[in-house]
C-alpha cells in the first residue's frame, strides 16, 4: 500500500470516528440506565432499611439538559413496599462530571398510602468510555403528603448508557 493510500485511509477513519462519536450531552442523545438505591437515612421516624431498583430513560432536549422518566420499586424485610413512577430534568456540568436533577414522582406504598414527592438529586458521572458511565448520587425524596414521616435522604449508584 503506498503512502497516498495510507493517508486517505487514515483521513477516512478519522472522519468516521468523528461522525460516529456523538457527544454525550448534545441535543437528541438518548439515555438508558438503572440504579440501586438504599442506605436510606430517614429524615423522619422511619428506620427500616430498604433496597430499591430504579430504571431510567432519558432524552437530551438541548445541550446539557435531559428529560428523564423513572420507574422503580423498593423492598424491605416486609417485602415489596413501594412502587414509584416519575419524571426529572437533569443538568450536566461539562467541567467536572456533576449533574443536578429535580423532579416529581408518584409513590404507592403497600399500606394504601399514595404520595407525590419532590426529588432533588446531586450526582457524578464517571465515564468508563464514551457511552457508559457509573453514576453515584445523593437524593432527597421529599413527601408532599406527609413530610415528617415519609421523606427520605438516600444514596444510590447507577449505570448509564448514552447513545
Amino acid at each position: 500500500m503506498n503512502t497516498d493510500m495510507k493517508k486517505l485511509m487514515t483521513v477516512m477513519l478519522l472522519v468516521m470516528v468523528a461522525v460516529g462519536a456523538k457527544a454525550q450531552f448534545e441535543s437528541g442523545t438518548k439515555y438508558v440506565g438503572a440504579s440501586l438505591t438504599g442506605l436510606n437515612m430517614s429524615v423522619s421516624d422511619r428506620h427500616d432499611f430498604a433496597v430499591g431498583v430504579n430504571v431510567h430513560g432519558g432524552y437530551f432536549l438541548s445541550r446539557d439538559w435531559m428529560a428523564e422518566g423513572i420507574f422503580g420499586f423498593n423492598s424491605s424485610k416486609q417485602g415489596l413496599d413501594r412502587l414509584l413512577i416519575g419524571a426529572k430534568m437533569r443538568y450536566y456540568t461539562r467541567e467536572n462530571g456533576l449533574f443536578y436533577a429535580a423532579g416529581l414522582q408518584y409513590v404507592h406504598e403497600k399500606k394504601n398510602f399514595n404520595d407525590l414527592q419532590l426529588t432533588p438529586e446531586l450526582g457524578y458521572c464517571y465515564y468508563l468510555n464514551h457511552y457508559i458511565s457509573v453514576e453515584p448520587s445523593v437524593y432527597l425524596d421529599m413527601s408532599l403528603t406527609d413530610t415528617a414521616h415519609k421523606s427520605e435522604l438516600g444514596v444510590k449508584v447507577g449505570i448509564g448508557i448514552y447513545f
